[in-house]
């Protein structure tokens, strides 16, 4: 007699006669079949009878062969032990509605406070931003076969793109945003390109081109160039009677202290799901002293008839955000539209390091080796669409979460059907524009002092990449890849250009710091002798980049929690 476990058998490798079936394995109750049998429930010699997953022999996963396969009971017995965990839930049905509602709120908050930080410091919508990525989120259960539990929020890496082609100006808005979207959206479809070549020639030959010395010093840039716009939010400035450059609130930066306090404790000193959202906490605080601030003083430091004025319920996409006004409007600039394209692009070979990342990462925590099934092409494709269909809409790009990560690991809940839930609340919310108008009247010292945090993060994410991956800077070849990258990033963003400008007939093409060190990093290592990153999606390595702000063990921790998996 042989065991299996019941439940839904996501993917199935089979092989003819005496070879063994390995399959991944979802669920928790066992039951006896005999030695012949069919495990989707098939026909007891391995015909089809109707079985659930088609009617092709074998329930249609099969070889095309109708030749019983023989299972044996230490493989099936081994691939348990290997995939499901003790005590996690795989789905979470069997805890009832009420438990499910309140497990999809709990991943919601979790991306909640990075996801609306993007919008805030970019000039785009915080209704736009939950609206995809809810959908986003979706999008991507949809294409990876519903079987990774990942959360879509809003990406960092691509802050530095924003800011390149459409920077805000006193805390408004620019009129370029739907320039830089379109960038942003031609970099998810760079996602797809990625995605073809994993599925053409397999991750360990694709991934050589991107190793950490080239995306670790990328991330470090990303970083670095946006310091100085955290420190512009917290100390902003005005111009008096006299013509003299002054602080336009002196009295209020420490409203942004307050907001770093919170999550440097937060992320040291907290525990469960305290330690999850440091972000979403720092704002709240620093927001609820802000509001303190407000009434001590009278009024007038938040302005309140914003939200006022604001309905309950409106739509939230608005026609003249989306980057189809660019082609509709009769005022389209092609020399932006190349330049937003050439400057926001190759950001995306980080980003797809750190989606890469975020799969391991949730990989290791469910037990389910997700790089292999649904498989890299699957979750690269899905992230690379719902950040060209956010951005197409106004959106910011979107990215794997590592703090939906964090609630897998506290809840030991794994089932992807509560994070759908989780995005279907935030599509929900997306609908209020008053609950919209609360966030963006913030004040600027608060999403001062926490991107003051989160630049610096950012960076030192970059840092982490390199020493975790041990990059070898014994090999010139890495150093100098990785002093062009960085020279090149930060001294262009720097210099009294600002970028590379290059007439091409009646239009210029700005390459800024960040694009031109980028491609010079990538072609550098293409072409350098020396190549040894190596990528194995049986036994996934972390790349090291996750540019949200880090919740759970410290790396010290990791690494040895590693070195207990492994071994």
């Amino acid at each position: 007699m042989l065991t299996r476990v019941s439940g839904s058998w996501p993917w199935v490798t089979s092989y003819r006669k005496t070879e063994c079936i390995r399959q991944h394995i979802e669920g928790h109750d066992r039951e006896d079949i005999s030695s012949l049998s069919c495990p989707f429930m098939c026909g007891r010699d391995g015909t089809d009878t109707g079985g659930p997953y088609g009617s092709d022999g074998w329930c249609g996963r099969m070889v095309r062969s109708r030749e019983p396969v023989i299972l044996m009971e230490e493989v099936i017995m081994s691939t348990f032990q290997s995939t499901a965990q003790e005590g996690a839930i795989y789905d979470a049905r069997s805890l009832g509605r009420p438990k499910m509602i309140i497990l999809g709120l709990q991943h919601m908050f979790a991306m909640f406070g990075a996801t609306v930080l993007v919008p805030l410091l970019t000039g785009l919508s915080v209704s736009t931003t939950l609206l995809f990525a809810g959908l986003g989120t979706l999008l991507f259960h949809l294409i990876t076969k519903r079987k990774v539990p990942a959360f879509l929020g809003s990406s960092f890496a691509f802050l530095g793109g924003y800011a390149a082609i459409a920077p805000m100006v006193n805390g408004q808005p620019s009129h370029d945003l739907p320039y830089a979207c379109f960038g942003v959206a031609c970099a998810g479809l760079v996602y797809l390109v990625l995605a073809g070549l994993f599925r053409a020639f397999g991750s360990n030959k694709v991934m050589r081109y991107f190793p950490p010395v080239v995306t670790g010093p990328i991330i470090i840039a990303i970083g670095l160039n946006l310091s100085a716009s955290a420190l512009n939010n917290i100390l902003q400035t005005s111009t008096d009677d006299a013509g003299n450059t002054v602080l336009a609130n002196p009295h209020t930066w420490w409203i942004a202290l307050v907001a770093i306090v919170i999550v440097i404790v937060c992320n040291i000193w907290g525990r469960g799901m305290v330690k999850i959202i440091p972000i979403l906490l720092g704002v709240l605080g620093s927001y609820g002293c802000a509001i303190l601030y407000d009434l001590a003083i009278g009024g007038g430091f938040i302005k309140w008839e914003t939200v006022q004025n604001a309905a309950w319920i409106g739509l939230p996409v608005k026609a003249e955000n989306t980057v189809f006004s660019l082609f509709t409007s009769g005022n389209l600039d092609h020399g932006k539209l190349i330049a937003a394209v050439v400057t926001i692009v190759p950001i995306a070979f980080a980003t797809m390091m750190e989606h890469i990342g975020d799969i391991s990462a949730i990989s290791s925590t469910t037990g389910i080796n997700y790089i292999k099934d649904p498989g890299l092409h699957r979750t690269l494709t899905g992230d690379g669409l719902a950040t060209t269909v956010a951005s197409l809409f106004g959106a910011p790009a979107n990215t794997t979460y590592g703090e939906n990560t964090g609630v897998l690991t506290l809840t030991r809940v794994y089932d992807p059907a509560v994070i759908r839930l989780a995005a279907w609340f935030a599509v929900a919310l997306s609908f209020c524009p008053k609950f919209a108008a609360i966030i963006e009247i913030m004040p600027s010292e608060v999403i001062g002092g926490i991107s003051l945090v989160l630049y610096g993060m950012i960076s030192a994410v970059g840092v982490r990449n390199l020493v975790e991956t041990h990059c070898d800077f014994s090999k010139s070849r890495n150093v100098l890849i990785a002093a062009l990258i960085l020279v090149l990033s930060l001294g262009i963003s720097n210099s009294a250009m600002g970028a590379i400008n290059i007439p091409v007939g009646s239009m210029t093409i700005s390459f800024s710091g960040l694009a031109t060190g980028s491609l010079v990093g990538i072609i550098l290592n293409a072409v350098l002798p020396g190549k040894d990153y190596v990528f194995d999606e049986g036994e996934p390595n972390d790349t090291g980049v996750d540019l949200q702000i880090a919740q759970g063990e410290n790396l010290g921790e990791e690494m040895e929690a590693k070195k207990a998996r492994k071994n």
